[in-house]
């Protein structure tokens, strides 16, 4: 995931491993569901974008072997060093802003990227020109206007407080520039691109212990800027890290929208 520069959560803070940990937890199976049904195999030519954390590098370095290449890319490279070795190549990048690393892709994939990315039409376009006629691309992203709820079952006082901080933390966001209902437009937008076969998929998880390590993780890195804005207390950041460390609350995500499709064959060839 890229945050970096004007984004809300950095992975040199010291909560960023944590936050990367329960974001894998969560989103890993469902991803990596989506790439098996692309038919990844040994050999592919794939692009992470904006990487972040190390599974899905890992993981996709495994599927395409020693005759692959898998190419990670973000805005911070710092915790991808333990994957930088072949068939892996490390490259610091915004995928807003710079040029592909590279061309003829079978797979370009991005998670929980692209609603960050203040240029978000040219990053897409960037993707869908790295791949190869008949390569495949996986945009993933959440959407919390969708859901925008911490917990959707709002039955007490506990409950209350994490919407208020979920609130104050979809307001961060928003002004700095992130889409909150990008993910639903991705099946839109894939097709409008010129894309083939698309498809779309949400993955809402409503409890379970990486959700509240998520939560944890996120809201210790934000605190700052929510007691600046106003948007809540010290205190009641205490009082709601307490409560989603006691395990009694379901808390809830925003749906993550996976979408997928196909570019277009060279002409002589089936789209």
């Amino acid at each position: 995931m890229t945050y970096t520069d004007g984004h809300l959560l950095a992975h040199r803070q010291p909560e960023a491993a944590d936050g990367l940990d329960a974001a894998a937890a969560l989103f890993d199976p469902t991803t990596f569901r989506h790439l098996e049904a692309l038919g990844i195999g040994p050999g592919w030519r794939c692009w992470e974008v904006g990487a972040g954390g190390t599974s899905v590098v890992s993981w996709l370095a495994k599927k395409v072997g020693p005759t692959g290449r898998v190419v990670a890319t973000d805005t911070d490279i710092s915790r991808l060093a333990p994957v930088a070795r072949p068939p892996v190549q490390v490259r610091p990048h915004d995928v807003g802003v710079d040029e592909p690393p590279g061309e003829g892709f079978d797979l370009v994939h991005a998670r929980l990227v692209l609603v960050h990315v203040p240029d978000r039409t040219k990053a897409l376009r960037s993707m869908i020109r790295a791949l190869r006629p008949g390569g495949r691309l996986l945009v993933e992203d959440a959407d919390p206007t969708l859901q925008p709820l911490s917990c959707p079952d709002e039955h007490g006082p506990e409950q209350q407080l994490a919407n208020r901080v979920r609130h104050g933390l979809r307001r961060l966001l928003a002004h700095r520039g992130a889409d909150l209902a990008y993910g639903r437009t991705l099946p839109r937008l894939l097709r409008q691109a010129g894309l083939r076969r698309v498809e779309a998929h949400a993955y809402f998880p409503i409890t379970s212990p990486a959700c509240a390590a998520l939560e944890a993780a996120t809201i210790r890195q934000v605190r700052d800027q929510l007691v600046t804005a106003g948007l809540v207390t010290d205190q009641e950041i205490d009082r709601h890290l307490a409560n989603v460390g006691s395990g009694s609350m379901d808390l809830a995500t925003a749906p993550m929208i996976s979408a997928w499709g196909r570019k277009a064959e060279s002409r002589g060839h089936a789209g």
